[in-house]
Order: structure tokens, then C-alpha cells, then sequence
């Protein structure tokens, strides 16, 4: 960044140096999943990755804080967030956060679009007021929401040789909808447990199942083969946003490429066996996400 973008900016070398090594430690505490594809980056992409990721993390925790604020409360910090964030994006970072510097440096570094942050905050404002997902539709909206926003975000930081984020914009919101369609699965009965369930009520009318019975973890017929029907819809958005690799830059394929396939892998083993996501979250282990990152370091062309 050059020393006249820095001075826009308002942001001094040492407070950006600092809120860096926040948003990147912040990463590798809670997003096991996303670090190690993120490592797989050149900086300062890298750090550009890690801001993203601790914005969508703190804005998530204001959402999810549900045992020590109200949801009025909640929805004022919520309010509050787009207000900083705002700030930030006209390249005055707020005091009131560690993560801001940073985050001003990646958005106008990057040039990314104020509505992706936009929407990712009121999908976290619909999460605080779950109303049942009636249709896929619903469901798709609110995946593009919480996670098509990201993928969005990142290919601006990943880049596009020989074009615009527009070209290949469909193939994110895609990527975004299979990582997110992964999430709902893997988490079905957490969700189930705090009274939560994001599967279309029309699949569940279609074969049968209640939310009651993903609750007490009833495992029968008709949920296995509700699993299968909602796999392998996940499988299709994998499958129609696999021309993504080719279409990012070279030197961010690997991380792509690694967080795809961890996730990948992760609805791969929950078709293993469907039933495991009523028993507990289902995980790919430290090895095998090493190993990932080391098959996608030998890919890098």
C-alpha cells in the first residue's frame, strides 16, 4: 500500500501492524477450516484473507450472543457494525475496534463493494429472528447471504486475470451456496438443539420428517433418504461452480482449491454415512487437512 492510499486511509503504520496480528491469530483460533487453506496465500493476500475472515467472525458473535445481550441489544450493535463498517469503507477506520484498520486496508486495497457487507450483516440480522425456510428458494437466499457474500469478497482479494469479479460472479455465489448447503448438513442437529432448522419445511413434508425427530436424533428410513436428496443438491452447486479454480489467479488456486475440498470432504463423509450428523459434528482431521493443503501447494501451475 502506498504512503498516499495509507494517508486516505487515516491509518498509521503501527495500529495496522497490530490489527494484522489480531485478524490473523484471531483465524487460526476459530477457523480451523478456513486457516489452513488461507496459509496457502502470498501476502499480502494473505493478511487480506485474515481481515475478511475476523470481520465475518465478529459480526457473527454479535448476532450469536444470545446469552448475555437481548436481541433488541443485539440488533443496535448489529446497526452500529454497518455504521463502523461504513466508516471504514469511506477510508475512515473507527477507534472502537482492533479490527478496523485492517479492514479498511483490505476493502479499499481490494476495492470491494459495500452491499456484499451489507448483506452479510442482514443475513445475521435473519438469523436472529429464524423463521422456517418454506422453500429452497429460502434457503438460497440466505446462503447467498452468509456465504455467497464471502466467496464474492475473496475473489475480489484473489483477482480475476484478463477480467472483472463479474465474469466469473455466478461461480462464487455457486461456490458459496455448496459451502453453506455443507454447513446446514453438518450442523443439523446443533441447530436442531437450539430450536433451529434451515432445511426447506417442503423437504421435509416431501419425505416425511420432523423436526422433532432430528432433535432426538432419530435416525429412520425417510431421514436417510432426505439426506441423500440434500447431498447431492449440494453436490450440484459444487459441480456448477467447478470452473472457479481456473478462473482465479494463479497464485490463489491452492487456497481455493484447499478449502474446496475440505469442505468437499466433509459432505463427501457425511454421505459416507448420513447418520453421523445426529451423533455429533462431523470433521475432517488435522492430518487429512494437511494433507489437502500439501495436494494443493502441488497443483499451484
Amino acid at each position: 500500500m502506498t504512503a498516499t492510499t495509507m494517508q486516505t486511509l487515516k491509518i498509521d503504520g503501527d495500529s495496522l501492524a497490530k490489527s494484522r496480528v489480531y485478524c490473523r491469530d484471531l483465524t487460526k483460533h476459530a477457523a480451523k477450516n478456513f486457516y489452513y487453506g488461507l496459509k496457502l496465500l502470498p501476502e499480502p493476500k494473505r493478511s487480506a484473507m485474515y481481515a475478511l475472515y475476523a470481520y465475518m467472525r465478529l459480526v457473527d458473535d454479535i448476532a450469536d450472543d444470545d446469552t448475555h445481550r437481548t436481541a433488541d441489544q443485539r440488533l443496535r450493535d448489529l446497526q452500529q457494525w454497518r455504521q463502523c463498517t461504513q466508516a471504514a469503507m469511506r477510508g475512515e477506520p473507527p477507534k472502537g475496534h482492533i479490527l478496523w484498520p485492517a479492514f479498511a486496508e483490505l476493502v479499499h486495497r481490494y476495492r470491494i463493494p459495500a452491499k456484499l457487507f451489507d448483506d452479510m450483516i442482514d443475513g445475521q440480522q435473519q438469523d436472529m429472528t429464524p423463521a422456517p425456510m418454506q422453500t429452497f428458494a429460502d434457503l438460497h437466499a440466505y446462503c447467498y447471504r452468509v456465504a455467497s457474500v464471502v466467496g464474492l469478497a475473496s475473489i475480489y482479494v484473489w483477482g480475476v486475470p484478463g477480467g472483472k469479479v463479474a465474469d466469473v460472479e455466478q461461480l462464487g455465489i455457486d461456490r458459496g451456496i455448496a459451502f453453506q448447503l455443507t454447513n446446514v448438513l453438518r450442523d443439523l442437529k446443533e441447530d436442531a438443539a437450539r430450536g433451529r432448522c434451515y432445511l426447506p419445511v417442503e423437504d421435509l413434508e416431501k419425505f416425511g420428517v420432523t423436526q422433532k425427530e432430528i432433535a432426538d436424533g432419530a435416525v429412520t428410513p425417510a431421514f436417510i433418504e432426505m439426506m441423500r436428496f440434500e447431498i447431492e443438491r449440494a453436490e450440484g452447486f459444487y459441480r456448477s461452480s467447478s470452473p472457479l479454480e481456473e478462473r482465479v489467479s494463479a497464485d490463489s488456486r491452492p487456497t481455493l482449491m484447499a478449502m474446496t475440498e475440505i469442505y468437499h470432504g466433509l459432505l463427501q463423509k457425511i454421505a459416507q454415512r448420513p447418520e453421523r450428523v445426529l451423533h455429533g459434528r462431523v470433521r475432517l482431521s488435522t492430518t487429512a487437512k494437511l494433507m489437502i493443503g500439501w495436494r494443493a501447494m502441488r497443483n499451484r501451475k
